[in-house]
């Protein structure tokens, strides 16, 4: 299997909000930065992503397959709404990048360590 492949069509079933096609992508072990969410927690997590950045769209900017891993990093132009990693954003318009490392097994996603630049949604809100 091709994991960069894999993950363009992760990433294509994200920005289409295709939340029932999830379970091709991510396991039922899935976990998030060291916590066990499993399948149905990680699509609430993105699901609730979503009802905070209704304009959230993921853009693949550098991505790097090494099986069983594939490292990315994503960029956003968005607006958040309300309160956005702790801070107010009044829906402002963004961007920023989140650095990410996924590890595969089967084919599908079983753990996530991620970062988001915090700094840059800061520095784009006059933080």
């Amino acid at each position: 299997m091709d994991l960069a492949e894999q993950y363009r069509a992760y990433i294509a079933c994200l920005n289409a909000r295709e939340w029932d096609a999830l379970g091709h992508y991510v396991d039922d072990r899935a976990q998030h930065n060291g916590k066990p969410l499993g399948l149905v927690g990680y699509r609430a997590m993105l699901e609730n992503d979503v009802r905070t950045i209704p304009d959230l769209r993921f853009n693949i900017e550098v991505l790097v397959a090494e099986p069983p891993h594939v490292a990315a990093r994503l960029r956003f132009d968005c607006s958040p709404r309300g309160e956005f990693l702790g801070l107010q954003t009044h829906g402002e318009r963004i961007t920023f990048c989140e650095n990410v490392f996924y590890t595969f097994a089967n084919g599908k996603i079983v753990q996530v360590w991620s970062i988001i630049d915090k700094a840059a949604v800061e520095a784009a809100l006059g933080r």
